[in-house]
Order: C-alpha cells, then structure tokens, then sequence
C-alpha cells in the first residue's frame, strides 16, 4: 500500500526534474546561441552589438574580432575620446577599451589581450591614473572592484567559457540581445566601445560641478597655490615609496610588438584632486611620475602629461566632477594626441607636458 501510495509522488517528482532540466537545457541554448559576450568571436568575426554597460564583459570580444589594430586603455578618465576621430586623424582602426573604475590589474587583462589577438598593434594609448602609483596596488583585494569581472573571457581557453554564462545575469543580455536583432532595443554602447556617459552639454550646470569638485572640502576651493616652503621628505622616507603596479604597466608594454606606438597619457583631473604642490603626497607624486618616464624611455613611449595645475585643470567649467571633463576637452586632448601619433609637437599649451623617448 505505502509504495502504490507514493507512486503518484515519484512520477510528479521525475516530471519535475525532467520538465527543470529541460528549461535549463532550453535557456542554456539561448544563451548559447545569442552569444552576449561574444564567446565564440574571433579574427575575422563581427563582435555582437554591446548590449550591457559592464565593459569588462564587453571589449573583449571586439579585442579578439581582429577589427581594430589601435587601442585607447585605462579607465572613465579616457572613455570620452572618441576612437572614430582618432581613428581618422591617424589611419587606423581605434577602439575604446577604457573600463569604468578599472584597476591596474583589470587594465593589465585587457592590454595583454589586446597584444596577443591582434596581429599587428599599431598605436596603443594608456591612460595611467594615480591609483597606478598607490602602495598597495597590487594587493590582492586591490585587483578587482566592486563590479565583477570575468578573466574566463580574457583567456585563451574556450571550454571553460559556457559554464559560467549559465546565470541570470547573461540571460537578460541575451534578451538584449535578441530584442535588439528584432529591431526593438538600440546597442548600449557603440560598436568601437565609445559611450559619452557624462551628461548631456545641454544640461551643464557650474554650480552643480562645483558642489561635486568640493564637496570633500566642505565646499571650499583647496589651497593651489605651493606650499612654501615644501614639506621636508627625508630620504629615509623616500626609499620606502614604492609603486608596485608600475612594475605591471613595464611588463604589459613589453608585450606589443617594437613597432606598435606608445602613448601614456596622464588624464587631466581637476587641480583640487591633485596633491598641493610642496607637500609629501606632491614629491610621492613627482617620483612616481618619474618611474612612469623611465618606463615610457624603456619602450620608446611618449608621455603626455595633464596631471598638473595649469589653465586647464584649475577651470572650474571644464569638469562635471574631479575625474571627468567635458567633451570639449576630450576634443582638444584628441587633437593633441593625434599629433603626438605622428610624431609632431603637439600644440604649445602649458596644459600639457610632453616627454619624448630619446631615440
């Protein structure tokens, strides 16, 4: 009796399963055939439309197409420079892989992708932030953010791919994806991984800026003016200044081939972000910046440095925030940055300081 009784129970129960396993098949196939991330790309391969803002699941995909021989890297403080204009101005196929927030180590992933799977990288321009100089750069709770990143589509290995897009996540992508080859939803980002993700021009409000630019000052303007006399750093303190990260960026620009050009770009934040000048955090500063030089030298880089007081980063209506100007001044860097790819002087402008490698 106690087993006719249970009958009913074991067939709904395998029903269950079976009817659970197939939509999991079912869904698993969707994905698998939409390929949101463009798993399945490689040279020669349109990537899939971008249908998500997460970047670091999204550019390596147009990495591994083979579309794009010149690459823009590092992270929001270069996404507004437009890869169609650079690619314009300098002959080349450019795309736009800076990723927001991206740490060193999250950059270093897509900049040694983008050396392996491309065959003959023609121009490559980095941007180097100040989290590349911090002390603990390379700690392992320093690697990743917040937003999660996949290294399963940063290497070369295709089998381990599948299992990890089987979650909620890719499956509303996937959606995308499909709503948008119905012709109903647009790309998030455009195909050369360019997005202007400030707000519109129109809508530029100064005071708005300006509460955001000195709010971490109680909405006083820092002291910019130097500090008189400097700080005392005694050279004990000095040999202890250490910037691991760099030691990362050295090995990554050492990935490209020798005639792959090299421009490190150090981005225009606003000058009440940066260290006052005379201050230790100013001199840790400098001498960071000096290590980035000696890095450029070794690998015939050219640096472009913004990260200073000038005209520029002092003007309170260049800015939405300290790390994020406005597209004019994405246009204006551009055009500088055009010139230094082909080997002219940029345009005489205090704003930016130019160091070339000694050839």
């Amino acid at each position: 009796m106690a087993s006719d009784a249970s009958r009913p129970w074991r067939r709904w129960t395998k029903a269950f399963g079976l009817t659970a396993l197939g939509l999991v098949a079912a869904l698993f196939g969707f994905i698998a055939l939409l390929d949101p991330y463009g798993a399945r790309v490689q040279a020669g391969q349109s990537p899939r439309p971008l249908m998500d803002l997460n970047q670091r699941f999204m550019y390596p995909q147009l990495v591994r197409s083979g579309a794009f021989d010149s690459a823009v890297l590092g992270t929001s403080t270069l996404r507004l420079l437009d890869p169609a204009i650079l690619s314009q101005g300098l002959q080349a196929r450019f795309v736009n892989l800076g990723m927001n927030a991206a740490t060193p180590w999250e950059q270093v992933q897509i900049a040694t992708l983008f050396a392996r799977k491309v065959a003959e990288p023609k121009l490559v321009i980095w941007g180097i932030d100040l989290p590349w100089c911090a002390a603990d750069a390379t700690q392992e709770e320093r690697k990743l953010t917040p937003r999660p990143f996949p290294p399963w589509l940063y290497d070369d290995s295709g089998w381990n791919d599948w299992a990890k897009q089987l979650n909620f996540t890719t499956l509303e992508i996937a959606v995308r994806l499909a709503g948008h080859r119905l012709g109903l939803v647009p790309p998030r980002i455009r195909g050369d991984g360019y997005e202007v993700f400030t707000p519109p021009e129109a809508s530029y409000d100064l005071a708005r800026a300006r509460f955001h630019l000195y709010r971490g000052g109680d909405g006083r303007a820092p002291e910019l003016a130097p500090l008189t006399p400097p700080q005392a750093v005694t050279p004990e303190q000095r040999a202890e200044w250490r910037f691991p990260a760099l030691a990362w960026l050295d090995q990554a620009l050492a990935a490209f081939p020798a005639q792959t050009r090299r421009i490190l770009v150090l981005p225009p934040i606003h000058a009440g972000a940066l260290p006052r000048e005379g201050t230790a955090a100013f001199q840790r500063e400098q001498a960071c910046k000096a290590e980035i030089g000696t890095i450029a030298a070794r690998h015939g880089a050219v640096v472009a440095d913004y990260a200073h007081v000038s005209s520029l980063t002092r003007e309170d209506m260049n800015y939405w925030d300290p790390a994020h100007y406005r597209l004019p001044i994405a246009r204006r860097i551009e055009a500088d940055l055009i010139a230094l790819g082909k080997g002219e002087d940029a345009p005489a402008d205090p704003a930016l300081q130019v160091v070339k490698p000694i050839r």
